[in-house]
């Protein structure tokens, strides 16, 4: 199985990249836990993930070529 995932802002400064892929991931845990895994500073970054352009707040089941965005903190103006 493989998804797409699309870095923003600071995110993408992070991981240095701001499209890849990524196969065997089930749900939006073991997600995260892969990219923490990775890259050590999303572990003290607070961020947003959406799934298929929704933003999510629980753990969520990954489909094949979902679409997951990482998106760092926003702020208002």
């Amino acid at each position: 199985m493989e998804i797409n995932l699309l870095a923003f802002g600071q995110i993408t400064e992070i991981t240095g990249k701001s499209a890849w892929k990524m196969v065997e991931i089930k749900d939006s845990n073991e997600l995260i836990k892969n990219l923490e895994e990775q890259f050590p500073a999303l572990v003290k970054m607070k961020y947003s993930i959406a799934v298929n352009k929704k933003v999510i707040q629980e753990n969520t089941i990954i489909n094949e070529r979902d679409t997951i965005a990482l998106l760092p903190p926003f702020s208002g103006g």
